[in-house]
């Protein structure tokens, strides 16, 4: 059985995740949260009370982790070891260390390992920074979605004033192009369009239309292929 694997990378605020979540929804596709699975690794060392920054230790571990996504009634579950783990991976003490997991080298070589072996065994959609590039570069179709600098920082601001937020639209436009920057320049897996991804400009569409839109790329990747 053909399984099909669409690769979404860009930069911060473009809208990867909210894009990447509605069309595997209509392709009836496993949208693979990587976040989600960087937390569940987060989690098992939190559990076991292993410092997160301590990277020999870290790696001495991976062997014994296992992580899973899977859909129950529409809903998104992520499983550590077997264990369904959806809602314990949101508390404070992951969210404070999953960065220092996320750094280390062996723990992205996992999760990469992983995150591949899922695409070829179901039907996924996955986005982030690397994943045409590094993750899925066998993907059937990847998508570089991308917005102006202009339009990601008011999404942002209007995102925080929704929230009671106070926030300045000058300062978050300017903390974007620092992390675009970051992104594009980090040593592991940089942010990068890759030759063979499709760019979607979003600055002046909806999500509705950048799903459409899309939809008829998938299409036309399946209609080679017939």
């Amino acid at each position: 059985m053909k399984y099909y694997s669409i690769a979404i990378d860009g930069p911060a605020g473009a809208g990867k995740s909210t894009i990447a979540k509605k069309f595997a929804s209509e392709l009836g596709f496993t949208y693979i949260d990587t976040g989600a699975m960087y937390r569940a690794i987060t989690l098992f060392y939190v559990e076991k009370g292993i410092d997160c920054s301590d990277e020999a230790s870290v790696c001495r571990y991976l062997s014994e982790i296992d992580v899973d996504i899977c859909y129950i009634d529409e809903a998104q579950h992520v499983l550590l070891n077997g264990a369904d783990v959806t809602g314990s991976i949101r508390t404070q003490k992951v969210s404070d260390n999953a960065s220092k997991i996320s750094a280390i080298g062996q723990v992205r070589e996992k999760l990469v390992a992983l995150q591949q072996q899922m695409a070829r065994s179901k039907n996924v959609v996955m986005d982030g920074r690397d994943i045409g590039s590094v993750v899925l570069p066998f993907a059937d179709l990847k998508i570089y979605l991308t917005a102006s600098v202009e339009v990601r920082a008011k999404r942002r601001f209007q995102e925080l004033v929704e929230k009671g937020t106070e926030a300045d639209l000058s300062t978050i436009a300017k903390e974007i192009e620092e992390r675009d920057w970051r992104d594009m320049h980090r040593e592991n897996s940089p942010l990068v369009c890759v030759e063979d991804a499709k760019v979607v400009d979003t600055s002046d569409m909806t999500i509705d239309e950048v799903t459409t839109y899309c939809m008829k790329l998938f299409d036309e990747v399946k209609g080679c292929e017939q």
